[in-house]
């Protein structure tokens, strides 16, 4: 369980990293990452405890990541 976690983290910390410097947001490095860790965290925990999500742990946190950086808006902040 503690693997799987990390790993969810160093994956979110990835698509967080690859999402910024590709131009899908302008939050900045540091945001999207931090934003993208939130959302894979919270959806490893509903995964635990209600079960829902794919079977693979990383698909879950690629999911998650870019599903966490869409609901974010930051960048339409000044």
């Amino acid at each position: 369980m503690f693997p799987v976690m990390i790993g969810t983290v160093v994956i979110a910390g990835i698509v967080g990293y690859v999402s910024e410097r590709t131009g899908f947001t302008r939050n900045g490095i540091v945001q999207s990452i931090i934003i993208c860790i939130g959302g894979a965290f919270l959806f490893y925990f509903v995964r635990l405890m209600f079960g829902f999500g794919f079977n693979s742990a990383g698909l879950n946190a690629i999911a998650a990541s870019i599903g966490a950086l869409i609901i974010v808006p930051t960048h339409w902040r000044r």
